[in-house]
């Protein structure tokens, strides 16, 4: 069995997350930082939203490929990506930016290729979903989707920049 979210509710959820960074940052400048792959478009939708505010807003993308726990991940996804992160790191307002959180370990992950360019003022976690069942002490600041799952069952994120439609399918795996 499985559950669908369309491109209404991840809209809604974008919404969400622009509103709530807005109102908690005060019109202080921040960085949106995108972690690949989708993350950076959830980040990269996020600065849309924002742009419109009276504020300074700066926008990169964060490969953390050679940094994760997972080796098997490497094996699978061998191609590694470009960082691009045009700002100075030092100083800034960061604002980490994925599609889903679950354990933490991406997270984990992304926090330590983020200190290799350099230390933030204040680093803070933005995700589209979050499903919960963390291994890692890690939790967002900031919450598009809250979505119930079980911890075998598997959240798929589709974004039109990434993969050509908006489709978060929630697959509920069941065990004997």
């Amino acid at each position: 069995m499985s559950r669908t979210l369309g491109p209404e509710e991840i809209e809604q959820g974008i919404a969400k997350l622009a509103e709530s960074i807005r109102a908690r940052s005060g019109g202080q400048p921040i960085a949106l930082v995108g972690i690949r792959s989708r993350g950076d478009e959830v980040a990269e939708r996020l600065c849309n939203h924002l742009a419109t505010d009276d504020r300074e807003l700066a926008f990169g993308i964060l490969d953390i490929s050679l940094y994760r726990d997972d080796y098997e991940h490497l094996r699978e996804n061998p191609k590694l990506q470009e960082t691009d992160i045009p700002f100075t790191v030092d100083g800034a307002h960061v604002i980490l930016v994925d599609d889903v959180l679950f354990t933490g370990r991406t997270i984990r992950a992304a926090l330590d290729a983020l200190s290799d360019y350099g230390r933030a003022a204040k680093v803070e976690l933005a995700v589209l979903i979050d499903r919960g069942h963390r291994e890692m002490p890690i939790q967002p600041d900031y919450v598009g989707i809250l979505v119930e799952t079980e911890r075998h069952d598997h959240v798929l994120v589709s974004l039109e920049g990434t993969d050509g439609e908006d489709k978060v399918e929630i697959v509920e795996q069941t065990h004997a």
